[in-house]
């Protein structure tokens, strides 16, 4: 009797552990999933920093040109290019600082473009339609990598706090992860001042 009863115990234990093997397995498996998609955002935002130059130089060549405008620009790319998240250790914080400095690179790239109108021989430039389609096809891209990260993090932390996937999830050390979130200031209308 004594046999059959650790013969059971074993074969309860053996299924914990090999549930235990394809549960890690799977935190694994979405982990690097949400890694690839925060490797995909970082490349979109870099993309759109790096036209960033470009449409200065083009917006420059406009005489009278706002030159506080263009140094704006300069410094939120600066700042927004400066700050690194490693997605293996995203915290809330993290995201929410890489997200205010990207958000304030918008925020002056849209102030450039708004004060471009104003400049009739620049929108006529070939260059600078081009500069400016290729920023708006950026900013998309950024929106749906950011709806691809969000939807594989909302996988993961699925897969994270679900149970027995939670239980494991404490015992191996893999925690739910932050999304992007609108900005605190999106559902306002940008201010623009002169």
């Amino acid at each position: 009797m004594r046999t059959v009863v650790l013969l059971i115990i074993l074969a309860v234990l053996a299924l914990l552990l090999l549930h235990g093997c394809g549960t890690y397995n799977s935190f694994v498996s979405k982990e690097v999933e949400v890694e690839n998609a925060w490797g995909k955002v970082q490349s979109a935002y870099q993309e759109r920093a790096d036209l960033v130059p470009n449409l200065v130089a083009t917006v420059k060549g406009a005489a009278d040109f706002e030159q506080n405008t263009l140094t704006k620009v300069v410094e939120a790319r600066s700042k927004a290019t400066s700050i690194n998240v490693d997605p293996a250790n995203l915290t809330p914080e993290k995201l929410q600082e890489f997200q205010q400095a990207q958000g304030e690179l918008s925020q002056a790239l849209g102030r450039l473009l708004f004060i471009t109108e104003n400049y009739p021989d620049l929108k006529a430039n070939a260059n600078f339609r081009d500069l400016q389609s290729q920023l708006e096809g950026m900013e998309n891209r950024i929106r749906v990598e950011r709806n691809r990260f969000n939807d594989a993090v909302a996988g993961y932390n699925v897969t994270v706090r679900k149970f027995p996937g939670s239980f494991y999830a404490g015992i191996f050390g893999f925690e739910a992860k932050p999304q992007f979130q609108a900005d605190q200031n999106s559902q306002e209308a940008p201010k623009v001042e002169f």
